[in-house]
C-alpha cells in the first residue's frame, strides 16, 4: 500500500489542476462572471445577432454582459444584461448595440445621457426606454450601396475600408454629427448669399453670351495669336541676333556715354556761363537784337553790287611815344573828319 500511495496522489493532484483548467477554459469560453451582479433591461426596435453572453460595455470597458434577448410588445425587443453591482448606471443611461468584428458579433455598450438628474441612478431591474437605445447598424442595406465600389476592390480593401465605414458610421459618431453640423452651416450660408450667387451666375451667362456673339472675332484672334507665335518661333535666331547686337549698342553707348561725360560736363558748365553772361548784358543783347534787321538789310545793299564791301574812312589817329625822352604819348590826327558824309 505504502508503494501505490505515492502515485495515487500525483493523479489526485494531476485530476484536481486538470479540472480547475477546464473549469477556467469553461469560465473565459462563455464569458461567465462569478461576481456579484445586478440586471437590467433595454427596449430595441432591432436586436439581430446580439445573443447571451455578448459584452456590455462603458466607454469600451467590459463591465457585464447579455443574459437574455426575447420579443416584447410584439414589435420590439427586450435585453436583459447583467452589470457588476459595484457599478451604478445612470437614470439617463443610453444604450447602443455595435458591431464588435466583421463576423458578425455584437455588443451592448452602455453611455452617459442628458436631460436627467447627474445624481439618480437606474435602480437594479429597471428598463431602459427605447427613445435612449439605438440598434446596429444594417450592414446588408450599407454593403449593397457600395456594392459597385467593393467590385473594382480587391477581397483585402473591401475588409479594411467595410471595418473603417463601420468605425466611422457607428463607431465615430461625434464626427459624423459634427460633418453633417458643417454641412448645414456651408449649406445656410449658400441659402443666404443666393442673391448674390444668382448675380454672378447671371453676369457670367452675359459674359458667355457676349463671348459666344463674337464667336468668329475670338477664332480669329486666336488664329493670328497662333500665327504670330508660330512666327516668333521660326524667327527665333534672327531675334536672338537681335538681341545680342542690342547688347553690344547698349555696351558701346554706355562707353561712350562714360568717354563723353567729362567734356560734356564742362560744356554745360560753360553754357551756364554764357547763360549768366547773356543775363547780365540783357540791354545790351536787346539793343542788338532791335536793331539787327536795320543793320542786316543795310549790309545787304552794300554787298548788291559784288562780292565786297564799300568802306569810306572818314577819320583815323594814332599815339607817338619816344621811350626815355617822352613821358606823355602824342596824338597825331591822320584823316581829319571834314567831309560832309562823315558829319553825322
Amino acid at each position: 500500500m505504502r508503494g501505490l500511495a505515492a502515485p495515487l496522489v500525483k493523479l489526485a493532484l494531476f485530476m484536481v489542476i486538470t479540472v480547475a483548467a477546464t473549469g477556467i477554459l469553461a469560465l473565459s469560453i462563455t464569458n461567465a462572471d462569478l461576481s456579484e451582479t445586478a440586471t437590467y433591461g433595454a427596449r430595441f426596435t432591432d436586436a439581430t445577432l446580439l445573443l447571451p453572453g455578448d459584452d456590455v460595455r462603458i466607454a469600451g470597458v467590459r463591465v457585464g454582459q447579455v443574459e437574455d434577448v426575447e420579443v416584447a410588445d410584439r414589435n420590439q425587443a427586450h435585453v436583459s444584461f447583467s452589470v457588476d453591482a459595484g457599478r451604478k448606471l445612470p437614470a439617463s443611461v443610453t444604450a447602443q448595440i455595435k458591431f464588435r468584428n466583421l463576423v458578425g458579433q455584437r455588443y451592448l455598450a452602455l453611455g452617459q445621457g442628458t436631460g436627467a438628474d447627474p445624481n439618480a441612478v437606474l435602480e437594479p431591474g429597471g428598463t431602459i426606454p427605447i427613445g435612449r437605445t439605438r440598434p446596429a447598424l444594417d450592414l446588408t442595406a450599407l454593403f449593397n450601396g457600395f456594392k459597385p465600389l467593393f467590385q473594382a476592390l480587391s477581397p483585402d480593401d473591401v475588409n479594411k475600408l467595410s471595418y473603417e465605414i463601420i468605425q466611422v458610421l457607428q463607431g465615430e459618431g461625434g464626427t459624423v454629427e459634427t460633418l453633417l453640423a458643417h454641412t448645414a452651416s456651408l449649406t445656410s450660408t449658400l441659402a443666404d448669399k443666393d442673391r448674390v450667387i444668382g448675380e454672378v451666375i447671371t453676369n457670367l451667362n452675359s459674359v458667355l453670351t457676349t463671348v459666344n456673339s463674337r464667336g468668329a472675332e475670338l477664332s480669329e484672334l486666336i488664329t493670328q495669336v497662333q500665327q504670330l507665335v508660330s512666327g516668333l518661333a521660326e524667327d527665333r535666331e534672327p531675334i536672338g541676333e537681335a538681341i545680342d547686337a542690342l547688347g553690344g549698342l547698349a555696351t558701346t553707348t554706355s562707353g561712350l556715354l562714360q568717354d563723353t561725360r567729362e567734356p560734356l560736363k564742362q560744356d554745360i558748365a560753360a553754357l551756364g556761363g554764357l547763360v549768366h553772361n547773356l543775363n547780365d548784358n540783357e540791354q545790351v543783347v536787346e539793343h542788338f537784337i532791335q536793331f539787327l534787321p536795320t543793320k542786316t538789310a543795310a549790309l545787304t545793299r552794300t554787298v548788291s553790287y559784288g562780292s565786297w564791301f564799300n568802306f569810306y574812312l572818314c577819320e583815323a589817329s594814332g599815339e607817338v611815344g619816344v621811350p626815355g625822352l617822352v613821358s606823355t604819348p602824342l596824338e597825331i590826327p591822320v584823316l581829319p573828319a571834314t567831309q560832309a558824309r562823315c558829319s553825322g
